[in-house]
């Protein structure tokens, strides 16, 4: 999946204009971009977490010549997936079938479920 498509799932899910939903894209890499710049960790419940390596210093070699060449320290951004991510991905390869509304983005199922739920409610608080 692409940024674009990712903007055209946000706009279409939430129901906004592209050029909304590329506002609200851009807002939450840049978000997570500034925290793991401040070293800060980024957990996202049920999808994974980001957070910033550091790499020390060494010796490599160009692979066209083979000559040593140092290579400096650095911080690298690392992404660990959760176990419900996990668990998602190995449900679809293991061909147990797999939920494609695993988020669920549609709100009127959890509204009608949520007035389902209120009218048993007062259907019981009746009897």
């Amino acid at each position: 999946m692409t940024k674009a498509e990712l903007v055209e799932e946000v706009a279409r899910a939430a129901e906004l204009t592209k050029k909304d939903s590329e506002v609200i894209v851009e807002e939450v890499f840049k978000n997570i971009i500034q925290a793991l710049n401040r070293g800060e960790k980024i957990e996202l419940r049920g999808f994974g977490s980001f957070r910033v390596r550091q790499r020390d210093a060494r010796r490599g070699r160009n692979p066209k010549t083979g000559a040593p060449v140092d290579i400096p320290a650095k911080r690298v951004p690392y992404f660990k997936p959760g176990k419900e991510l996990k668990e998602l991905i190995n449900a679809q390869a293991d061909g147990d079938g797999f939920e494609v509304d695993v988020f669920d983005d549609d709100d009127d199922d959890d509204l009608a479920e949520a007035e389902g739920v209120s009218m048993a409610a007062e259907a019981a608080a009746e009897s």
